[in-house]
């Protein structure tokens, strides 16, 4: 029997659907996935179109697949401290962090963004990865007076350099001092938000946060959309091409339960996102003393590779991770985790998890992608803007329009 290549996937009641689907799909959604066990759209029908549109203009994404687990209670500050190796005594309330969430081997769990609401208040947007019962088998035992719940709570992305005006429109002048991964609560139009200054593009952004979002879901897309039109705001699946320039990464495919911090780049050269020195004895800590002590034998890099264009990774065109060889050799040495063709770099690039010796600048490599084994070179990563200055920017400075 032939393979059918782009099997159709199947839309019916046993998947969740995010609180901003039926008014999602209205811009004709191309391809779906299922992303904790929701249907997420992917993309509307040309990636590199919408690529082209986030860096030049300003796009809108629903990620309500982003499920908010809820942490309250008067412990709630001690409780979260213990699920992640970032040190929360230096999280302001009103502030975001970009946390991983670890298995007592220093295995990565999950890598939310933690929105920190009050002192003993706090959302972790959730990548795709279970942790609402992870989080709640921990507490049980405890002794820690906390509530875990999944918040009925909708987050869609508004990103790109004209994202500030849009905002601006829905939110008045006083969204401009929302800084770099903080956060603020506003109403519009009866609704109750949160919005931060994040995002998976490594682009200037927000992320809007709707409570009742199953209640008022589509009643936000469509005040968004109205907002938006005057700017030529475009519906878009979430823009792998540009997360994989910019050096985000993608749980379960660059990082998972049988990776670590370390390995990842996480670690030794970004030594906030793991806190050894901190007091607090979180879920891990000592097997990443051992970790960081021992030694990593992989690493994470950024690779080019060669040979005709790749698809944009949320196409379809990346099935499975791909074969790194050394050049005359038949026995895989790694393999690359996330790979695209960057338009504006005119390359195709990606990311390679390597035996630490073969993962400096320069290393020359073998990969087996579709159409044949190519040539390959370890270079650096984020491959562009790896400061950040784009999505850091003072956006009272920037000239609107």
């Amino acid at each position: 029997m032939a393979v059918i290549e782009s099997p159709e996937i199947l839309l019916y009641p046993r998947i969740r659907k995010s609180p901003f689907f039926y008014a999602s799909r209205r811009h004709g959604v191309a391809k779906y996935s299922v992303y904790n066990h929701t249907y997420h759209p992917r993309h509307y029908g040309d990636p590199v179109a919408e690529y082209w549109h986030l860096l030049n203009g300003v796009t809108l994404w629903d990620v309500g697949v982003e499920r908010q687990i809820e942490i309250t209670g008067p412990d709630a500050f001690t409780f979260t401290n213990m699920l992640v190796p970032r040190d929360l005594n230096k999280c302001k309330v009103g502030q975001c962090k970009y946390v991983f969430i670890t298995a007592p081997d220093g295995g990565i769990i999950n890598d939310p963004v933690l929105l920190r609401l009050g002192e003993n208040h706090f959302w972790l947007s959730l990548a795709d990865s279970d942790v609402l019962l992870w989080a709640q088998g921990l507490a049980y035992n405890s002794g820690l007076d906390v509530t875990i719940r999944e918040a009925d709570v909708g987050p869609v992305q508004i990103q790109g350099p004209k994202s500030r005006d849009v905002m601006v429109d829905l939110f008045g002048e006083d969204i401009l001092d929302i800084g770099y991964y903080y956060c603020a609560e506003y109403e519009l139009d009866g609704m109750n938000v949160v919005v931060s200054r994040t995002g998976y593009t490594s682009e200037l952004g927000f992320e809007i946060y709707l409570h009742n979002a199953s209640r008022d879901g589509v009643k936000l897309w469509d005040k968004v959309i109205e907002a938006g039109t005057p700017h030529d705001i475009r519906v878009i699946g979430p823009c792998h091409i540009r997360r994989i320039e910019g050096g985000i990464l993608a749980w379960g495919s660059d990082i998972g339960l049988d990776t670590n911090p370390f390995e990842v780049g996480y670690g030794y050269e970004v030594s906030w996102m793991v806190d050894l020195a901190q007091e607090a004895d979180f879920i891990g800590k000592e097997a990443l003393k051992r970790i960081r002590d021992n030694g990593i034998d992989r690493k994470l890099a950024g690779v080019e590779i060669g040979g005709a264009p790749l698809g944009s990774y949320n196409d379809g065109s990346m099935v499975d991770s791909f074969p790194v060889y050394l050049p005359g050799s038949d026995n895989p040495v790694g393999k690359v985790t996330s790979a695209c063709f960057s338009p504006r770099m005119e390359k195709n690039i990606g990311f390679a998890m390597l035996p630490i010796e073969l993962a400096g600048p320069g290393i020359e490599l073998v990969i087996e992608r579709p159409g044949g084994a190519v040539p390959a070179t370890v270079v650096p990563k984020p491959f562009i803007d790896p400061q950040k200055s784009l999505p850091k920017q003072n956006l009272h400075q920037l000239v609107s329009g």
